[in-house]
């Protein structure tokens, strides 16, 4: 009876203070934005982290990142993974040290665009081969100075069905550094709550807010070696066949 009471009083006293100090930190983070890019660094990335940590907690989702491997997550890589949701934009800072590949239009997002800009994000315009072009070799250097770097294969958000083909850009990065791709696969139980599919980016994190069916497992597995593969299409469609096969496994987990 205590025991409950007390969670009563104190989950909605720490949940108050996760968004105060969100407030807070938005505050903070949206001000030092508009300074010279200089002024950011690692430790204007290490704060927007916190802020997408906050996030998770505001929204009230019981987030878990579940270990699937025999190794260890190696101290610099490349992170690739589905992309259901508009969650996992602020879920895997949130768990991951890395700097993500993003469409160019989150640039333009009220606050997030700001955030995520001056942090570091790289963007794309993916309908431009220049752009692609360019988005590659910044991936490229960011990787060889020491960052790790967040892709989306699929090409952007596609739902809870894996698309069909992985794009080769992470993969070619893979190669042309020796970083091993880390493959962590997002599933989410209540997927009706989480896909993204034609409401805004506000409308679809209200609708998480209010769900009770907050479970979200973020499974890592085996890096992948650079090394094993003979060309980026090969190991783009190796990756593609290790996703579609934990598809179907956590699909049958529900």
């Amino acid at each position: 009876m205590l025991k409950a009471l007390n969670n009563l009083l104190v989950l909605p006293i720490t949940w108050l203070i996760s968004c105060l100090s969100l407030i807070l930190l938005s505050i903070f983070l949206f001000t030092i934005s508009f300074l010279p890019r200089a002024l950011g660094g690692r430790y204007y990335h290490y704060l927007s982290r916190l802020w997408c940590r906050l996030f998770v907690r505001c929204l009230r989702v019981d987030l878990k990142l579940v270990n699937c491997s025999q190794q260890e997550i190696p101290e610099k890589y490349i992170l690739i993974a589905n992309h259901p949701s508009a969650f996992e934009d602020f879920a895997i800072p949130a768990l991951f040290d890395i700097y993500p590949l993003a469409k160019a239009g989150v640039r333009d997002w009220f606050l997030l665009g700001r955030i995520s800009d001056f942090a570091g994000t790289i963007f794309v315009e993916r309908d431009s081969s220049d752009s692609r072009h360019q988005a590659l070799e910044s991936l490229v250097d960011a990787a060889k100075s020491g960052k790790n770097m967040a892709i989306f294969p699929e090409g952007g958000c596609k739902g809870r069905h894996i698309y069909d083909r992985f794009h080769t850009g992470a993969f070619e990065v893979s190669l042309r550094t020796g970083l091993p791709i880390l493959p962590v696969y997002l599933h989410y139980l209540d997927q009706d709550t989480f896909e993204w599919t034609t409401q805004t980016l506000l409308q679809k994190l209200w609708q998480i807010f209010r769900s009770d069916s907050d479970q979200v497992m973020y499974y890592f597995h085996d890096q992948l070696d650079p090394s094993q593969f003979s060309d980026k299409q090969q190991y783009a469609e190796y990756a593609h066949d290790l996703f579609m096969r934990w598809q179907n496994l956590y699909k049958d987990m529900e």
